[in-house]
């Protein structure tokens, strides 16, 4: 079964040095563990998902910016880059854009191994996203931040009745 690691937000705003006030995550925790995942998929495809704000006035409001062309959506320093696949979201659900499935079905993959940041919103929600597009879900907990742990809980619970596996 061909397979699929999908590095989730691993970006200078979320765990980065300079990384926004409102993300509190253990940094150098995050990266190692994430580097350790890919490490682990060293035959699987590697994909980086980068959270991208339109920049609109509503967004001028929010706790982050992280706007196309900044630094603050720059793959953090310290994650090993293995690849050049590197898909853009703008919503949490990284299956909102059309090019992360088509790349998947390009390379006949089957499984998705999901890592990165947040547990709570943007991991879980592609996890959703990937089981709704057909794919076995792995969920790498080893290797998920999260800083909202009632909504990781929420929806890791409806993603193991829909059989995706915890490793």
């Amino acid at each position: 079964m061909k397979k699929a690691l999908l590095v989730v937000d691993m970006q200078n705003v979320c765990v980065g040095n300079e990384h926004a006030k409102y993300f509190k995550y253990d940094n150098s925790k995050i990266i190692n563990a994430v580097n350790r995942a890919i490490d682990d998929n060293k035959n699987s495809l590697v994909i980086y998902i980068k959270n991208i704000m339109k920049n609109n006035f509503i967004n001028k409001f929010a706790p982050f910016q992280a706007y196309e062309g900044t630094n603050e959506v720059e793959l953090v320093n310290g994650l090993k880059i293995v690849s050049e696949n590197i898909i853009k979201k703008y919503k949490a659900n990284a299956f909102s854009n059309i090019e992360l499935n088509t790349l998947l079905k390009k390379n006949n993959i089957e499984c998705i191994e999901i890592v990165g940041v947040d547990g709570g919103g943007c991991v879980a929600l592609t996890a959703i996203g990937a089981m709704n597009a057909g794919y076995k879900v792995m969920i790498n907990e080893t290797a998920i931040g999260t800083m909202f742990e009632k909504n990781k809980n929420k929806y890791f619970a409806k993603l193991k009745l829909a059989g995706a596996e915890f490793i």
